[in-house]
């Protein structure tokens, strides 16, 4: 069965990080961009970055740079959306998203995420039982990509939310110690990473 594509989503503005690309960030010694590829390239076919503004600064990745396609970074949903008219131009029924600050997701996720048809969405399970979604890691279906336009142009944003009206199911990952979906929101987060890194 041919690999699905799968787009990095790497167009958020990085508030609480202070601005920039949090994917380029130095995660003991190399970009965390860098680990996201090196983790995400056995699991998919081509690979693209989703990046709005100056494409160079990603030039050393080799990657297809998508910008959104509608003004104003209206959020992940927006990368998707270029993920998905993406991989229909490869003639691809399907691609998968991960996020771009989200350097240890699961070495099976494209594998067991595609076991599901439509949109199939990640989520963890800690130690006490309890479940988080992430949705922004996930298998989308291209033939919903006009779906997607026109839940955007509603001024609709959440992720969840068009994922819950067009029937998602869920994948989920049991987590230990750390959960492999950790994503790096504030200078804490980043020397945390940087350490498990390690």
């Amino acid at each position: 069965m041919t690999r699905p594509p799968a787009i990095i989503l790497a167009g958020g503005r990085a508030t609480r990080m202070g601005g920039g690309d949090k994917c380029l960030l130095d995660l003991d010694g190399c970009p965390m961009l860098a680990r996201i590829v090196e983790r995400l390239v056995p699991q998919c076919g081509s690979l693209a970055l989703n990046a709005n503004g100056d494409p160079a600064r990603f030039a050393d990745f080799g990657l297809p740079v998508l910008p959104d396609s509608l003004p104003d970074q209206p959020g992940p949903l927006a990368g998707i959306l270029a993920g998905m008219d993406w991989a229909a131009s490869l003639g691809a029924s399907a691609v998968v998203s991960v996020a771009g600050d989200t350097p240890f997701f699961p070495e099976n996720l494209v594998s067991r995420l595609r076991g599901g048809k439509g949109i199939v969405l990640a989520a963890s399970r800690n130690p006490g039982g309890e479940v988080t979604d992430h949705p922004t890691f996930g298998l989308w279906s291209v033939a919903l990509r006009d779906d997607l336009r026109a839940f955007l142009a509603g001024g609709q944003r959440r992720v969840r939310g068009f994922a819950t009206a067009h029937g998602a199911t869920t994948v989920v990952w049991d987590a230990g110690a750390i959960d492999p979906f950790f994503n790096i929101n504030t200078p804490e987060d980043l020397e945390r990473a940087r350490g498990l890194a390690r």
